[in-house]
């Protein structure tokens, strides 16, 4: 007999539901995030069980891999694509597990992708390098914030790494309160830069671009973090059977919904990979720089939308052009991705 189990995953316990071809419930109870006691529910079902369901929740590493390791297939739920009824009037944790346990045996369950675990730990410190990287921009602008609204000026970041105490006080007008609120945020902006760039060593040390990655390097934007950040996170491209769903899964295209030509609302930003989609956005950044073809091209998108819609389209063609290229093993052809 065929069995079919799904876990409800939460904070400090998970529900554990087993069912038989039929939808009878085998095992059914709340359990705590104790892997030998998960284990040992499963165990007198082991030889049965076609597969575990588990949903991708913040903390789903230790049960996944725990439970992989005892041999188990597991299935990563993909929990933004799960449709339940809309009008059911009462829903629990069981009902959920259940649920899942269900959709798995119809084949209709859908899954996400199990990042290999021997290469996550270098993939968390690429993504706490772009948290901090992002901490550190809004404390640039928050300096420029001040700055502008007290004094009429400007003052890019490249100065504002340079602001000594006679520079800061002749800037603020004298106003020591003023001093003092720019000097915590250089003090934070300071410790960031040395964070990240400790980061960016280790990361260095322990890591190299694979073999079918390197050739992102030929990309405008992309040097060796950022190179690094696309490979971990995009993982097996072959996941990926057209160039659109990898710039989907990079959050490079628009959400929206039609119907009869007509727009019915948006569609759901969020799905996809938020630090992919970052890792495009600097990349973008660095190319519109750095690039003359690229710079027009995203001037002409800027006078007809707005910055942020016009450095989103650049990191579009970005993405489109790199799944290319890692497929492809071929250089980037500028002429060819913004023509």
């Amino acid at each position: 007999m065929r069995l079919y189990a799904a876990i409800d995953l939460h904070s400090n316990n998970s529900v554990l539901v087993i069912l038989d071809e039929t939808d009878k419930i085998v095992h059914e109870r709340r359990h705590p995030n104790d892997l030998p006691t998960i284990l040992a529910a499963l165990e007198p079902h082991r030889e049965n069980i076609e597969a575990i369901a588990v949903e991708s929740t913040y903390n789903w590493y230790w049960l996944v891999d725990g439970l992989m390791e005892a041999g188990y297939t597991l299935k990563l739920v993909n929990t933004l694509a799960v449709k339940t009824y809309d009008g059911l009037k009462y829903t629990s944790d069981e009902h959920d597990a259940r649920h899942l346990a269900h959709l798995m045996r119809l084949g209709l369950l859908p899954t996400g992708y199990i990042y290999p675990k021997e290469e996550r730990a270098i993939r968390d410190l690429l993504r706490k390098r772009s948290l901090l990287v992002r901490n550190r921009t809004l404390h640039i602008l928050s300096i420029q914030n001040l700055v502008s609204r007290n004094s009429g000026n400007g003052i890019v970041a490249t100065a504002i790494r340079k602001l000594d105490d006679e520079a800061l006080s002749r800037i603020c007008g004298g106003n020591a309160n003023l001093v003092l609120a720019i000097k915590s945020s250089l003090s934070v902006l300071f410790c960031l830069d040395a964070e990240i760039k400790g980061l960016e060593k280790v990361v260095l040390a322990k890591a190299r671009l694979k073999p079918e990655f390197k050739k992102l390097l030929t990309v405008y934007g992309v040097w060796n973090i950022i190179g690094m950040t696309i490979m971990y996170e995009t993982g097996d491209i072959g996941r990926f059977a057209k160039v659109g769903h990898f710039a989907s899964y990079a959050r490079c295209v628009g959400a929206v919904r039609l119907s009869n030509g007509k727009k019915k609302g948006d569609g759901n930003r969020k799905n996809g990979n938020k630090y992919l989609s970052w890792a495009f956005i600097e990349a973008a950044h660095y190319a519109v720089m750095h690039n003359e073809r690229i710079r027009k091209f995203y001037q002409r998108k800027k006078a007809k939308t707005n910055t942020v819609i016009a450095l989103k389209a650049v990191a579009h063609k970005l993405a489109r052009a790199c799944y290319h290229i890692i497929k492809e093993q071929t250089d980037f052809n500028e002429e060819r991705a913004f023509a």
